[in-house]
């Protein structure tokens, strides 16, 4: 989490010492650029993890069933 924003801080810093106009500005923007890229990547890495744990829930709730006849989440009176 925190590997994005040192990237994006270097960016506007090499952004402010460029003053807009040079190598090192463009730096600055490739920084920032690199910045949201990690950002997209570690989100979609933990929305993976996110869906296989629903997924592991969802084959306990199947095993479940069909040992009990019943969802875990039913009422066993109705």
């Amino acid at each position: 989490m925190w590997l994005p924003v040192a990237i994006a801080v270097a960016g506007i810093v090499a952004i402010i010492l460029g003053r807009g106009r040079t190598a090192e500005a463009a730096t600055g923007v490739g920084l920032l650029i690199v910045a949201l890229i990690v950002w997209m990547v570690n989100w979609l890495f933990r929305l993976s993890l996110q869906s296989n744990r629903e997924r592991d829930e969802e084959e306990r709730a199947r095993d479940y069933f069909a040992r009990h006849g019943r969802w875990p989440d039913e009422n066993p009176e109705e």
